[in-house]
């Protein structure tokens, strides 16, 4: 009997030379697959994809190091003479018998995982190709969509395909848990994969609406190697904005536990009008075995403070911790320890599990704040509660990366949060999320508007749709 891998191998040897037409007849599908993973995996990286067919996909990531591996040998060689500057591989991608040991990016696979025969088996092979970083971004079709699939193949609008498995998105993301990964971000796009003017336009931007959104044709899975070791400890710096915080600044130095290795404190003053600079000058001198500096910002809001003390932080990785000391200095370490122990790659607080302290937050404020989160957490295919909680934990490594990304988003935000927010999201970070109990403020005002600051929430969710959902 002949297996199920020579059948489907035949087969795409069988149409490779009409492939082409088949891609060209449903090209709005193609054109939005092939704009996703451009947003998802960016430009410029080193990239392996699994069932690389004719190459466009792979083709059109510009990967500074590209390689397909493809089980028809007609389709790999005609991907080849196409693109000379990819390396193409005919090889079976549940052996990898011919790729050479090395790690990439991003691990690619477009429509592949239905032909596979062991799911969980080929997931764990990939291992030895990831680093801390790699990304896997996993891509199959809704099977809501069968019959209307089926249809159109027998009414030659659609390209035949071998007898697949049915596999939902839970089924993605449990054999790639069982596999050692975790899952970063789902997304479910295309609820009307043809075009039509207008209305191709219309149906889907309502399918990106929760719950319609289930009923959308193509599912992307993005995931991470989990299970990782425990690093040494790590350095911190503590970039703590501030405008006239004078009688916070001795108290968030005296909180500070100790926890990592060096610890940096950068105090990024903001034109304060209460001798703020002059109590950090004098703290430094009361403090001489703290490591603690002075800036003074150029410009103006928290954003502006947070990129400035970025800028010129030294620690392995970077903290905000907000004057106020609403969030106490005290609940640090749980944020470095979910860093350090990789729990997470973006490490945000949250304000809204315990019981709030008196008048640390007013009702409408909290209202509004789990309203902007189920917002946001729709907009990013990732759970977030609290988007304003000012202490926010990353790498350095990946601050800088989210730096030289920051021109896809530009400069929009002036609270600092939503540049880094939606900047980790780009880079597919992992989004986790550590609850502290929110304090009262006992020195100063607050620096937040409600309406004005309500406002500017609701521009950030247009914002984000435009730049994240609707690409």
């Amino acid at each position: 009997m002949r297996s199920r891998k020579d059948t489907v191998r035949d087969y795409f040897d069988g149409i490779a030379d009409r492939i082409d037409s088949w891609r060209k007849r449903n090209r709005y599908y193609h054109q939005d697959h092939v704009r996703y993973h451009r947003y998802l995996a960016g430009t410029g990286k080193r990239v392996l994809e699994l069932g690389s067919g004719t190459g466009e996909l792979l083709n059109a990531l510009e990967p500074s190091r590209g390689v397909g591996i493809e089980l028809s040998p007609k389709t790999a060689q005609l991907s080849q003479q196409r693109y000379p500057q990819l390396e193409i591989i005919n090889d079976d991608v549940e052996s990898l018998g011919k790729l050479r040991s090395e790690t990439f990016d991003y691990v690619v696979m477009s429509d592949l995982v239905g032909y596979l025969d062991d799911i969980q088996s080929f997931f764990q092979s990939l291992r030895r190709f990831c680093e801390r970083d790699t990304r896997l971004v996993v891509s199959y079709y809704n099977f809501l969509w069968q019959p209307v699939l089926r249809l159109g193949e027998r009414l030659g609008l659609k390209m035949p395909t071998p007898e697949q498995s049915w596999l939902s998105l839970q089924d993605l993301e449990n054999l790639l848990h069982l596999a050692g990964y975790e899952t970063v971000k789902v997304e479910r796009r295309l609820l009307f994969p043809k075009y039509v003017p207008l209305l191709s336009w219309l149906f889907n931007l309502i399918g990106t609406l929760p719950g319609i959104n289930r009923a959308c044709l193509a599912h992307y899975v993005v995931a991470r190697p989990a299970a990782r070791e425990h690093e040494q400890p790590l350095s911190t710096t503590v970039v703590i904005p501030c405008r006239d915080e004078r009688d916070n600044i001795e108290p968030a130095i005296r909180r500070l536990p100790e926890f990592g290795g060096h610890q940096e404190v950068i105090f990024v003053d903001g034109h304060s009008s209460d001798g703020t600079p002059d109590e950090i000058r004098r703290v430094i001198e009361a403090y001489p075995d703290h490591d603690i500096k002075l800036m003074v910002q150029g410009g103006k809001g928290k954003g502006d403070a947070v990129r400035k003390g970025f800028a010129e932080a030294t620690g392995d990785v970077l903290m905000i911790l907000d004057a106020d000391l609403t969030v106490p200095p005290e609940e640090l370490p749980k944020f470095y320890n979910a860093l350090q122990q990789d729990m997470g790659e973006f490490i945000n607080g949250s304000r809204l599990v315990y019981p709030l302290e008196g008048e640390a937050m007013r009702s409408l404020n909290l209202l509004g704040n789990k309203f902007f989160a189920l917002a946001f957490s729709w907009l990013l295919g990732q759970r977030f509660k609290d988007t304003l909680c000012g202490t926010k934990v990353l790498r350095r490594q990946h601050y800088q990366q989210l730096v030289k990304n920051r021109p896809y988003f530009g400069d929009f935000d002036p609270f600092g949060d939503f540049d880094l927010i939606f900047g980790a999201s780009k880079l597919n970070l992992k989004i986790v999320e550590v609850p502290i109990r929110y304090r009262r403020r006992t020195y100063g005002d607050t620096k937040i508007s409600r309406f004005r600051h309500g406002l500017l929430l609701l521009r950030m969710v247009v914002f984000g749709f435009r730049k994240i959902k609707a690409v």
